[in-house]
């Protein structure tokens, strides 16, 4: 379980992780919203993704480099895979955003990385 940090730059860091999950809060909200569009065939990116992606990228690089100038271990492998993974939903979202409706096999393909992010955050330790 994650230790729950007292220090002044940690307070900081634990505030960064609180908006981390805010992120992906707003883009798993917004794709589950989107689910019975989805089987209809009328789902489409809502604006909650592609700020929670990018609230997630954002709190994320600064999430790794408060916890490196602190000397806090960081599993660069792991953050480099979640990366990827949120680039490619970034993308997605960013590049499709304002299509009237996404093909379900698309949408769903984001709904999946985004549970395989969630995935590999809490089970990769």
């Amino acid at each position: 379980m994650r230790r729950i940090r007292s220090g002044p730059m940690d307070v900081v860091i634990n505030i960064f992780v609180g908006l981390h999950i805010i992120g992906i809060a707003s883009l798993l909200g917004g794709f589950l919203t989107q689910m019975k569009a989805m089987g209809a065939g009328t789902a489409r990116f809502v604006p909650a993704m592609l700020h929670g992606a990018l609230t997630m990228l954002v709190t994320g690089i600064v999430l790794v480099g408060l916890n490196q100038a602190q000397d806090h271990p960081v599993n660069n492998i792991k953050i480099g895979i979640k990366m990827a993974v949120l680039v490619v939903i970034l993308a997605l979202v960013y590049v499709k955003r304002d299509e009237e409706q996404i093909d379900k096999a698309l949408f769903g393909a984001v709904g999946g990385l985004t549970m395989a992010n969630i995935f590999i955050a809490v089970l990769w330790t």
